[in-house]
């Protein structure tokens, strides 16, 4: 309560002080009127030729800021989605990756493998064709060893005997040698 008191004697002061003040100065109310219909036209010129356009300007400039701080939100979101999917993108190619390198180490088995049968299978057919060629030539070569024998077989007992051997013993010995060399 003291302080409405204490207030109200303020109030009284000031309103005291302030027709002091006009009584001393002399109050003009015919000019104080126009000085305040100056001061309101001044004040209102202002609003709304200065004041109001830089209200609207910051208004804008806020309504900027927040734009640019929700884009920059949206571009952070955008951004972490963008690495993820990326992210993604590098796995599936790391996978993909390693399963062409699988695939690719399965076909070179494969393939050596292959070669490998071949190349066994043309050694095996080497080794045959070289056997016959073999067991060929020994049966040339006993051929040849068996007629070669008889000529000399036929030469030696022709010597031996003393005689020249017809053609026809020449071939009857022949047919001998060949028989008891056969056996």
């Amino acid at each position: 309560m003291t302080h409405l008191i204490f207030f109200g004697s303020i109030g009284s002061d000031l309103a005291k002080n302030a027709s002091e003040t006009a009584a001393t100065f002399g109050l003009d109310w015919p000019h104080f009127i126009a000085q305040v219909i100056s001061f309101c036209i001044v004040a209102f010129a202002l609003y709304k030729f200065a004041y109001h356009p830089i209200l609207l300007m910051l208004a804008e400039r806020r309504q900027r800021i927040a734009e640019g701080l929700a884009n920059a939100e949206k571009i952070k979101q955008e951004l972490a989605r963008t690495e993820t999917l990326q992210r993604d993108v590098l796995e599936k190619a790391n996978a993909q990756a390693n399963k062409l390198i699988e695939e690719a180490r399965a076909a070179a088995a494969r393939v050596q493998e292959q070669e490998t049968q071949k190349a066994i299978a043309q050694a095996e057919q080497i080794i045959t064709k070289a056997r016959e060629a073999t067991t060929l030539e020994r049966a040339r070569m006993l051929t040849e060893l068996k007629r070669e024998v008889g000529n000399l077989v036929v030469q030696v007992s022709s010597n031996v005997i003393g005689k020249i051997l017809t053609p026809e013993d020449q071939q009857r010995l022949a047919e001998e040698t060949r028989r008891q060399l056969a056996a």
